[in-house]
Formats: structure tokens, C-alpha cells, sequence
């Protein structure tokens, strides 16, 4: 095994184990937190495939803003230091199912058509991803460019109607 794959695994350990933390952690504050470790694990997983710019993006647009958000919006709930409460037996089943499932799927995919090489690698000149960005032909990508500003748009609003939730009454 070399080195590139043993990065590779420490990588993709530390992002499924933080994912997992963000999922089952029953302190929502907590869940952000390895929410945050998360994303910063895939932005890793993109500088070890040399793409820096869409790391940069990575840590720029869902580190330092969805995260951040989510985030703003737990400090200003009422309720952000208590725990969540524990899941139906049936939902943790479904979860554990759907989990099950998609590795059984991924395996299927990989075993059916491998791992194919590619021969030539792809540009990663920020000039030619900045011309793709703001194209709107074929190979453009305005429109999702668009849907990120979108995202970006939602996650604030949501922000803004938790934070103006009412407080509860307390009896």
C-alpha cells in the first residue's frame, strides 16, 4: 500500500466517522460541529486530488457560510443547549436499512463496472474554471452557479424564521 492510498483512507475514515458523529449526536450544537469537520474532511479529500480551487470553494461557500448559518441559527433558537430527543426504534431500523442499501449498491456499481483509469487528467486552470462558470452554453455553468446563490439564499431565510420563532410559554 503506498502512501497516496493510505491518505486516501485516513481521509475518507475521518470524513464517514465525522459524518456519522453529525447524524447521531442528539446535541444539535454538537451535530454542527462535526458537520463542520465533515466538510473540512471533503475539502481535504480535494486537495489530496490537487482540484484547490473547488477545495477553496468547498471551505468558502459551505464551511464559512451554510455551517456558519446553521450555526448563527442554533445560538439564536431558545432551545440550543438541550438535547434532542431520542429517535423512534422504527426510524433508527429505516436508517440503518438505507444505510445498508446504499453500500450494498455502491458495491453492485463497483463490482459490475470497476475502477476505470483515466489516461488524461483534467484542467484545473482557475482561468478556464472561471470562463466555465459564467457560460451559459454546453459545457457552462451559469445555471448552477445560480442554484448555489439559491442555496446560499434559503439557508439565510431559514435563519431568519427560526430566529423569529416565538419564545415558548412556560407554565
Amino acid at each position: 500500500m503506498t502512501a497516496y492510498q493510505i491518505i486516501f483512507y485516513i481521509l475518507a475514515a475521518f470524513i464517514l466517522t465525522t459524518a456519522l458523529l453529525a447524524v447521531t449526536s442528539r446535541k444539535i450544537f454538537r451535530s454542527a460541529i462535526w458537520l463542520l469537520f465533515s466538510l473540512i474532511g471533503v475539502a481535504g479529500l480535494y486537495f489530496w486530488m490537487e482540484v484547490e480551487f473547488i477545495a477553496a470553494v468547498q471551505i468558502v461557500v459551505y464551511v464559512g457560510g451554510i455551517v456558519v448559518l446553521i450555526i448563527f441559527s442554533i445560538f439564536l433558537t431558545q432551545q440550543s443547549g438541550k438535547e434532542m430527543a431520542k429517535p423512534p426504534l422504527l426510524r433508527v431500523i429505516a436508517s440503518a436499512l438505507a444505510v445498508l442499501f446504499g453500500f450494498a449498491f455502491t458495491a453492485l456499481l463497483i463490482y459490475q463496472n470497476g475502477f476505470i483509469p483515466v489516461s488524461n487528467g483534467f484542467s484545473t486552470e482557475v482561468s478556464r474554471i472561471g470562463e466555465a462558470l459564467i457560460s451559459t452554453e454546453e459545457n457552462g455553468f451559469a445555471l448552477p452557479f445560480e442554484v448555489v446563490s439559491i442555496l446560499l439564499l434559503a439557508a439565510m431565510v431559514g435563519c431568519i424564521v427560526i430566529a423569529l420563532k416565538t419564545k415558548p410559554k412556560e407554565q
